[in-house]
């Protein structure tokens, strides 16, 4: 069964599909809204986080109108912090795909849901640096957010069987509820979830993080293809990255820092500590300024020298006093446009934040990623889609252990991709993303 997910932002595409890839599905990440792809798996970043409402729920239709396909399941990947618009995006998909069963849990992180509200390893998540940072009031409570948005929303508590669940969804789709809350605290909830849904006999759509989108695979996904490891296929058998079919970064690792987390922080210092990275510290101002700023070549010629001497660059969004945590994102487009002409040289990236991975590939012209392995659980592993592959390792900023990005750069520095994992990359045409058969 084939399926399409559709996501906010980079980081959260890549984390939800990697849970397909991880049992042999076809998964490809596209970055391009008009990418017509052939895939087990397409995972789809709309970038509608930043966006206001009413445009952040036409592009979720847009996508699911264009990509559907006939017996592609939908399942809408939402951040596991609540951020973004995911509410009125759920809304609006409710109305062309049937119930929606949400669970946003994910155990293996640390987040949980119990009697509907959001916990962040058994912290509350409105008390949490995430909604700080984020600006966001109220409680965490999910079924609440959805019934501000017009739904009718009803909650199934843990501890209940499949078999339970189904005879409790179904019921609830026949009393014409439009939304179902599923808490979860342990992976044996969503594997309950998964198994009771994933044939349920009626109209219904899937809104979850990476944590349910795992439980779905596991079940889905056919068991043959269970038995071989996640594969790609080379798109050029002549790619010079190629090497008796192991993939190895040819360059430098860029780490690229957007995130404002305390956890992100925790990461780079680890990482700092026990890699031999260059780390380049971008001043806000020169970032709001652009070209324009009398010292933007410098700073350009600067990271150019350091990754054409083939050192690893760990390069960071400074600070001063008059940063504002919501001017992030236009902070991480000045950053990849700072770095873009030398992408040529890396053999692969770091990105934690989805809107800087985001905005550091579209700066670099690349529109689809093939999944891999993930690096540790929603640390997942890609490689572009293009004539000369590069690495790429994308996190959200509040995602991981202390160290997540010392494990992604081991990834990309010493264990390239395995021979397995790179015999059926979907090949890119024509701008169109083709399974091989």
């Amino acid at each position: 069964m084939s399926w399409l997910v559709i996501a906010d932002d980079l980081s959260g595409a890549a984390d939800c599909a990697i849970g397909f890839a991880a049992f042999g599905a076809n998964t490809v990440v596209t970055l391009a809204a008009d990418t017509e792809c052939r895939a087990d798996v397409i995972a789809a970043d709309v970038d509608s986080r930043r966006q206001d409402v009413a445009a952040a729920a036409a592009r979720n239709v847009e996508t699911w109108q264009r990509l559907a396909g006939s017996g592609r399941r939908l399942y809408k990947k939402i951040d596991s912090t609540l951020r973004g618009n995911w509410a009125a995006e759920t809304a609006v998909l409710q109305r062309l795909a049937g119930l929606a069963i949400v669970a946003p849990a994910f155990p293996a992180t640390g987040r949980t849901t119990r009697e509907g509200c959001v916990y962040i390893n058994g912290e509350a998540l409105e008390q949490s640096d995430i909604w700080r940072l984020e600006g966001l009031a109220g409680r965490a409570d999910v079924a609440v957010l959805l019934a501000a948005q017009g739904l009718r929303v009803a909650r199934i508590g843990t501890g209940a069987n499949a078999s339970d669940i189904r005879t409790r969804l179904l019921a609830l789709a026949e009393d014409k509820v439009q939304a179902v809350v599923c808490d979860a605290v342990a992976e044996r909830d969503l594997e309950q979830l998964a198994l009771a849904g994933v044939d349920l006999g009626i109209a219904h759509f899937w809104v979850g993080s990476g944590g349910l989108a795992r439980a779905l695979a596991a079940i889905d996904i056919p068991r043959s293809a269970a038995a071989s490891a996640p594969s790609v296929t080379t798109p050029c058998s002549e790619d010079p990255a190629m090497n008796g079919g192991v993939f190895t970064a040819c360059g430098p690792v860029l780490s690229l820092i957007g995130s404002l987390s305390g956890v992100s922080a925790r990461q780079v210092a680890y990482l700092c500590e026990r890699a031999p990275v260059e780390r380049i510290e971008m001043p806000p101002q020169l970032l709001r300024e652009g070209p324009s700023h009398e010292d933007w070549e410098r700073w350009q010629a600067r990271i150019g020298q350091h990754l054409c001497a083939g050192r690893d660059v760990l390069a960071c969004i400074g600070r001063d006093a008059a940063f504002d945590p919501h001017e992030g994102p236009r902070l991480s487009t000045a950053a990849a446009r700072l770095i873009a002409p030398h992408f040529h040289r890396i053999g692969g990236l770091i990105a934690t934040g989805g809107e800087t991975a985001r905005a550091m590939l579209d700066a670099a012209g690349v529109t689809a990623l093939a999944l891999v392995r993930e690096v540790e659980p929603g640390v997942p592993l890609s490689v572009t889609l293009a004539a000369r592959a590069v690495g790429v390792v994308t996190k959200a900023g509040a995602f991981g252990s202390e160290a997540a990005l010392w494990l992604a750069w081991q990834a990309l520095k010493n264990a390239q991709l395995s021979d397995h994992a790179l015999q059926r990359k979907p090949a890119i045409h024509d701008g169109l993303a083709l399974q091989q058969d």
